[in-house]
């Protein structure tokens, strides 16, 4: 099972479409890569280079 990880002020902004986009902090706070391509992966994933 994955740790549930609390929400704080910074980790997350709403688009302009109304979904909810991780901040580089809030990968940092969750400490792992997910593979899914996130905008502000501090990791440096390319999913287009991973295939």
């Amino acid at each position: 099972m994955k740790k549930h990880i609390p929400l704080e002020d910074g980790d997350y902004y709403l688009t302009p479409d109304g979904y909810r986009c991780f901040t580089e902090q809030y990968h940092l706070k969750r400490g792992y890569c997910c593979k899914n391509g996130c905008r502000h992966c501090p990791y440096g994933y390319d999913k287009n280079k991973d295939h």
